[in-house]
């Protein structure tokens, strides 16, 4: 080994380190900052209603007392200067897919009405029966969401009695402190009944997940972990075609009359360049819908923590299907022994990674880049509502969007495990992901200051799954330099390189330990000072009051629908 080649793999061995170094100070500055903002935040919120709430389910039901006597009974046992009320939970499957087909009538109706006007318009309003046959139409759709408007008020009115109560109640208390207690304190003897958890903000509430039984619920997480391996594997068949079009030999092998084309400089460049990432992009835009309806049925209680569900599972599965199945040529089977075997992964990581760089930097060039760029135009978006706007009725029914974290989290978390893993290895890579996230800081603030809403709010419980992401991502680019410190020979650079992993990991555990309490959950110390703080503040007693009624189940409310009149500015059903 010449003086020269020794001496820059001696360079790339301090920047492992040096990057290792400076990567987990910044995510300890990180965590730190954000969890000092998530205090702060807590600490300057006026009262909500999910600091005094608990959700209780699995109660058990008894012939002599309903579950809301059971429910006031109890905690009033355990409770008995702390406990404030409770609303039980009602079965409200049938009334939301009455709701849902009321919603579609309504817009059926609101479309041939809107229709109707503009060709009256268009023919001066002079032809005579022009419209009766959009008249009946329109008559025999409002009959029918008469109809079903009927059925929903029924279907409610009998919400309301014993038999459709769920073993599930939202539980009040006096103070966050005694909220608190109850969440952490096992209520039963029966670990598996009276099991208590945080209730979310009332708006964040995913009611479906009532509507099921616990036992359901249970199997149902088991049919989605089963369902996302089934689906992982599947989506390997893209994903071996993206890797077929990368290699120009196997290619000609498997087609042999491409040869003559594929001599061709500009359908070489084409086919092994861009084609592969815009076939892997266009098959990745089914992954996050996918993964957040999976996550919708394994039983969570909000929609945050649905689409935190969610994101976790789009950022493994984007890892394992574009990052490891594209590196590792060759089958399924031989894919995952590969992994497996933990002797051979550094050499074969050593080898496979870098033989991959020109693809992952022209991923990045295409998918990263047109992907900032669709985020601020919203082309998709734009056309649905050009589509959807002649048959909206009033102003008051355009919703500003929400962001879909589980669809851009973890794309920009692969494009940083890009970055780490490949910075010493194709430092060519950089550029095009410094030029990325420039563009993606800039876009996205724009969206969050001018365009996007807030669906809920977490107060910063999303950062777990970057520190993570950022942890696997140093861990997994420490184990590609030991592999190739190594192949080069080079082995006190390799062995070296060991301990990273090690102290990595080590820091992981540290900042678990330090800070991820903080986002699970409030101190005591910062209940009881809050606690303290709303003693003496008049507007309590209206909290308390208002508490008691912000837990209901859209599903309850009346449907707002009038047909007084045939305006579309003026309501159309009643």
């Amino acid at each position: 080994m010449n003086y020269d080649f020794c001496f820059r793999l001696w360079v790339h061995f301090f920047a492992v380190y040096a990057v290792s170094a400076f990567t987990c100070f910044q995510l300890h500055h990180e965590y730190k900052y954000i969890a000092s903002k998530r205090i702060s935040y807590f600490y300057s919120s006026k009262p909500q209603p999910h600091q005094f709430t608990v959700l209780v389910h699995s109660i058990p039901t008894s012939l002599s007392c309903s579950i809301s006597d059971s429910v006031e009974r109890f905690f009033k046992e355990l409770y008995p200067s702390t406990y404030l009320s409770h609303v039980v939970i009602r079965r409200t499957n049938k009334i939301q897919a009455l709701m849902s087909k009321s919603k579609n009538l309504y817009k059926r109706i609101a479309q041939l009405r809107a229709n109707r006007t503009q060709q009256k318009y268009k023919h001066g309003g002079g032809v005579l029966g022009l419209f009766e046959s959009k008249d009946s139409l329109i008559d025999h759709y409002g009959k029918k969401l008469e109809d079903i408007e009927e059925d929903v008020r029924l279907k409610q009115a009998e919400a309301s009695l014993i038999a459709e109560e769920a073993r599930a109640a939202f539980v009040f208390f006096k103070s966050r402190y005694a909220a608190a207690t109850a969440f952490h304190l096992q209520p039963s003897v029966n670990p598996t009944q009276w099991i208590t958890e945080p209730a979310p903000q009332p708006h964040d509430v995913y009611w479906p997940f009532f509507s099921e039984s616990f036992m359901k619920q249970w199997i149902s997480k088991l049919v989605v972990i089963v369902v996302c391996i089934l689906f992982t594997i599947l989506f390997l068949i893209p994903v071996v075609i993206v890797q077929g079009l990368t290699n120009l030999k196997q290619l000609e092998v498997l087609f042999p009359f491409l040869k003559s084309i594929l001599a061709v400089k500009f359908v070489t460049q084409v086919i092994t360049g861009y084609l592969p990432s815009l076939i892997l992009q266009m098959s990745l835009k089914l992954v996050p819908p996918v993964m957040g309806f999976l996550s919708s049925i394994q039983g969570y209680i909000s929609h945050s923590d649905i689409e935190m569900s969610a994101s976790k599972k789009v950022q493994w599965f984007t890892v394992w299907n574009v990052f490891f199945a594209t590196v590792f040529s060759g089958s399924v089977f031989h894919q995952v022994y590969i992994i497996l075997d933990l002797k051979e992964i550094t050499g074969q990581l050593a080898v496979a990674v870098p033989a991959q760089a020109s693809f992952f930097i022209t991923y990045v060039a295409t998918t990263g880049w047109t992907s900032v760029s669709s985020e601020l135009f919203q082309i998709i978006p734009l056309i649905v509502s050009l589509i959807k706007t002649p048959f909206t009725k009033q102003e008051s029914e355009f919703e500003a969007p929400s962001m879909a974290y589980h669809r851009d989290l973890p794309r920009i978390l692969f494009f940083g495990l890009l970055g780490i893993s490949y910075f010493f290895l194709a430092p060519l890579i950089l550029p095009f992901l410094l030029v990325y996230l420039c563009l993606a800081y800039i876009i996205y603030r724009n969206q969050f200051i001018n365009v996007y809403t807030a669906k809920y709010e977490t107060g910063g419980r999303f950062w777990p799954i970057v520190h993570d992401s950022m942890i696997f991502s140093l861990v997994l680019m420490q184990l590609i330099a030991v592999g190739s410190f190594a192949l080069k020979k080079l082995s006190p650079a390799s062995t070296w390189t060991l301990p990273l992993p090690v102290l990595t990991l080590t820091f992981n555990y540290y900042c678990r330990r330090r800070f991820l309490p903080i986002f699970t959950a409030y101190s005591a110390e910062s209940l009881i000072t809050k606690d303290r703080e709303d003693e003496n503040d008049s507007a309590m007693t209206e909290f308390y009051r208002q508490l008691l009624s912000v837990y209901k189940d859209p599903a309850l409310f009346p449907i707002q629908h009038s047909s007084s009149s045939d305006s579309l500015v003026s309501p159309l059903l009643s």
